[in-house]
């Protein structure tokens, strides 16, 4: 009890920076779809989009079929080219999963009802032996 209070302000750092990373690790990331998920809702036809938010050089060396192409920096600006998308269910993409749920976060606030970030991004989705368009 003397550590705690002859360091007091050690302490209350050492708890709000665990406490942070807690909350971090314990956040809703939004829904994801395995990429066994995201070839099902793909092959259900009309009903699925597929966004792609990495780097345009990314994009090109390799991307999932039908995939529309938005850098996730300019995703914010450009959610009106995605409006006949709104009834769809949306599959975004990114490389490693891990920048899926800000983008479905942004296209939420835009008003897109159903989305999916796919998890482990392309990275999983090679993995799996899927195929890239290039």
């Amino acid at each position: 009890m003397k550590f705690i209070i002859d360091h007091f302000i050690t302490v209350a750092i050492a708890l709000l920076s665990g406490g942070a990373l807690l909350w971090l690790s314990l956040a809703p990331r939004g829904r994801v779809a395995s990429p066994l998920q995201a070839t099902q809702m793909i092959n259900r036809g009309k009903s699925t989009a597929v966004i792609d938010v990495r780097s345009a050089d990314a994009f090109a060396a390799g991307h999932l079929r039908d995939a529309k192409h938005i850098p996730l920096a300019d995703l914010g600006n450009r959610t009106g080219e995605l409006d006949k998308s709104k009834v769809k269910t949306i599959v975004v993409v990114d490389q490693d999963g891990k920048h899926a749920g800000k983008a479905a976060r942004l296209l939420k606030a835009a008003g897109f009802e159903d989305i999916y970030g796919l998890e482990g991004g392309i990275a999983a989705w090679t993995a799996a032996g899927l195929p890239l368009i290039k």
